[in-house]
This record gives C-alpha cells, sequence and structure tokens, in this order.
C-alpha cells in the first residue's frame, strides 16, 4: 500500500472513530435527559402532595378540595389546561359562606387518568358523581372558566333542577370555533403544538431544564414548579388533546340553551390576547377578538336573569388579574351583596 493511501486509511478511521464517539456522547446526554427527568418526577410525588383527597368518579378518581361548609355549594370548572390550582385565592375567600370545591378534570394533576372519551357529557356526569361520593349535595353555583365555562352550562343543564346558579368567567361561546374558523384559514393558524411532542420534551427533560424559555407567556413563574412536577404529565397532555377535539360536541349540547330564569353572570375580559405572539395579524387579531366578545354578550340570552360585567384591567384569567370580580359575582348569586 502506497504512503498516501494509508495516510487517506488512517484519517478515514480516525473519522470512523470520532463520530461513533460523537454519537455515543449525543445518546448518552439524551438517555441522561430521559434518566434525570425519569428521577426528579418521582422525586416530585412526595414533594408535591395533592392539598385535597381522591374521590371515586365511577372507576377512577378525581382529585377534589372542599372548603367551606353549607349550602349551596360553589363548584369551580377549569379551562383547557388549567386545574384546580388556577383560581389562586378565590375559593379561600368564598369558604367563610359557603362549601366551595374546585377539582381536577380526568388526567389534569392529581386525578387519575380515565378510559372513556373527553367529551362534555362524561366530564359532567363524572364531576356529578364524584361529588354525590363526597356528600356535597345541590343546590350549585356552577362557575366555569373558558372551556371550563362550557362543561359548566353543560352541567347546569344536565342537571337543572340542583341548580342556583352560574358564573361564566371569560368563558368559550359556543359559537366561537365556528365563526373564528374562517379568519384562522385566512391566517394559516397552525394551532398548539401535537400532544406526543409535548410529551417528548417532557419526557427527555428539554422541559424541565428550559421551562423559563419554554414556558414563557404560557404559565407564570410562580406556577412552573407545580407545572413541571405535577401538572404536566402525557396523561395531561393527553386529556387536554382529547377535550380539545371533543368540544364541538359540548358546543352542540348548549347551543340555543334556555336555563329560564336562573341567575347567570358573565364577567368577560376587557384587554385582548397577545395575537402576533401566536403569528395572527392585527387585522386578524381584532376580527377574532370581536367574535369572542359579540360571544360573550350572546351567553346573556341564555337566562331572562342573566348579567355581563367587562374586566377591564384583565386579560383572559380574570381570577388572577381581577379576583375581585369572581368573589362579587359568587357573593351576590349568594345573597350577600
Amino acid at each position: 500500500m502506497k504512503i498516501g493511501e494509508m495516510k487517506r486509511t488512517t484519517r478515514g478511521k480516525r473519522w470512523k472513530r470520532i463520530s461513533l464517539i460523537l454519537l455515543a456522547v449525543m445518546v448518552g446526554f439524551i438517555g441522561s435527559g430521559f434518566l434525570y427527568e425519569a428521577i426528579a418526577s418521582h422525586t416530585a410525588v412526595k414533594n408535591y402532595p395533592p392539598p385535597g383527597k381522591m374521590v371515586d368518579a365511577g372507576g377512577y378518581s378525581l382529585h377534589m378540595v372542599k372548603k367551606g361548609s353549607g349550602a349551596p355549594a360553589i363548584i369551580f370548572e377549569a379551562g383547557s389546561g388549567e386545574t384546580s390550582l388556577s383560581w389562586r385565592d378565590v375559593p379561600d375567600q368564598l369558604a367563610p359562606y359557603a362549601t366551595v370545591v374546585t377539582y381536577d378534570r380526568a388526567g389534569y394533576a392529581w386525578s387519575e387518568e380515565a378510559d372513556s372519551d373527553r367529551t362534555g357529557a362524561n366530564i359532567v356526569e363524572e364531576l356529578h358523581t364524584a361529588l354525590k361520593a363526597e356528600g356535597i349535595e345541590g343546590p350549585y353555583i356552577m362557575v366555569g372558566h373558558s372551556l371550563g365555562g362550557m362543561y359548566a352550562r353543560l352541567f347546569t343543564e344536565t342537571y337543572r333542577d340542583e341548580m342556583a346558579g352560574l358564573v361564566l368567567v371569560d368563558a368559550r361561546p359556543e359559537n366561537d370555533e365556528r365563526d373564528t374558523k374562517e379568519t384562522l384559514e385566512a391566517e394559516n393558524f397552525a394551532g398548539n403544538p401535537s400532544s406526543w411532542e409535548i410529551k417528548l420534551f417532557k419526557r427527555s427533560g428539554l422541559l424541565r431544564l428550559f421551562q423559563n424559555v419554554l414556558l414563557e407567556g404560557m404559565v407564570a413563574k410562580e406556577d412552573r414548579g407545580h407545572f413541571i412536577n405535577v401538572i404536566s404529565k402525557p396523561a395531561y397532555f393527553d386529556a387536554k388533546d382529547n377535550e380539545g377535539r371533543l368540544s364541538s360536541l359540548t358546543e352542540d349540547a348548549i347551543r340555543g340553551q334556555n336555563l329560564g330564569t336562573l341567575p347567570v353572570r358573565i364577567i368577560a375580559r376587557g384587554i385582548a390576547p397577545d395575537y402576533a405572539s401566536v403569528g395572527i395579524s392585527e387585522e386578524g387579531g381584532r376580527k377574532i377578538e370581536e367574535i369572542w366578545r359579540a360571544g360573550q354578550e350572546a351567553m346573556l340570552e341564555i337566562s331572562a336573569d342573566s348579567r355581563l360585567t367587562i374586566a377591564e384591567k384583565s386579560g383572559h384569567m380574570v381570577m388572577k388579574d381581577q379576583p375581585e370580580l369572581v368573589v362579587e359575582a359568587i357573593q351576590e348569586l349568594l345573597g350577600i351583596r
């Protein structure tokens, strides 16, 4: 073999060894990330115990937090991706006056995963079963935020004889998806990342390591500990995705709803979301926000005793920005204002 050929062969072997070493380092790094996340998630079980108790919902358990006593019972239904923690200290402010219940839907936070589809009908039935199992009887005041507002309306419709009132906190109107479809398609809006993509970030440890970057604008800094260690389980992302895909069934169920003279209080945001941050133009954002606000006003038609309040200083998370408006609306229904 010529000297030149020997040198080329030697260089080829050297680069092959370097490539194998780099591949091994990459595999080791990725494997370490998965191991790191597995250990951290296991430790979190002890460091973040459930503040409430596990209650049978018909074959699996829901995590439920009960405070206060007496009737009526105030039941909080969180929005898409939100949990019992999302209501901040609103339940504490109401506990001196009545029974207050927050809970996590199936697959969320401390609640177990359900085998059934995440339709509104199943979610409402499971909540009612859990309330009865825990001995929490009506009359109920349902309080629903965002997507949870649709579930609260369906619960009210389904168990009308057990209801004392309904509070909708920047709740999703039943026609919102249908009415915004054309605008979102024109904006080429891709929607949220798929559940498998987010689960990969979680399982690999990347979500934990880069949480301040990946969760910026999505989860408040003070909530990231619970989000990373309690909420962001694979079951959570699956449940959230399943709820979103089946939400049209809930829309159909509550469309044209008439609750007679049941007291209904509606609180709508006064500050529009940052549509530009998700790639929607100023004009597109304006159209979508107009549809949302028209939907809030349209919900006044579901009862002859309805009232709309605009949370002028609040975005979508009214319970965080202006919690006093939520408390005051519920206190009015309790007859203490």
